[in-house]
């Protein structure tokens, strides 16, 4: 999922960026925001929380809950969050999308065309699940 930018000076090499960087940035971008508590679903995070654990797993909770697609110039990007109980999900939308976008066209020159959001839970204080214990130390 690498593209190569097209306005990338060609006479002094080529640029590539790959769709991991995008996905990496926009993640970044969307945590930034106050009342973003989590992104992915309930069960993409339980998977992200055993692949960190597993010594060499792959993965990264900073892309989490985003998807991209990337093409020559443009990207589109799709976000799952978690919002914390009592914030504005209308105004926490409109500043994760303006804060990625913001990032991703700053860092990498390819246009924003969209950033879809899906809120999929409200995170209540106290919800917090118990850490899964090791059953060897």
């Amino acid at each position: 999922m690498d593209t190569e930018l097209a306005n990338a000076d060609s006479s002094m090499g080529k640029t590539t960026i790959s769709g991991t960087v995008v996905q990496k940035i926009a993640g970044i971008a969307a945590r930034e925001i106050s009342g973003v508590h989590a992104m992915g679903s309930g069960t993409a995070r339980a998977f992200g929380a055993i692949r960190e654990r597993i010594p060499g797993g792959a993965g990264t909770t900073a892309t989490a809950g985003v998807a991209v697609e990337v093409g020559e110039k443009q990207t589109a990007i799709d976000l799952d969050l978690i919002v914390e109980y009592g914030a504005s999900i209308v105004d926490l939308a409109r500043a994760v999308r303006r804060n990625v976008i913001a990032a991703v066209e700053r860092m990498t020159g390819l246009e924003v065309i969209e950033v879809n959001i899906a809120v999929n839970d409200i995170y209540l204080p106290g919800d917090e699940a118990p850490a899964p214990s090791s059953r060897v130390e």
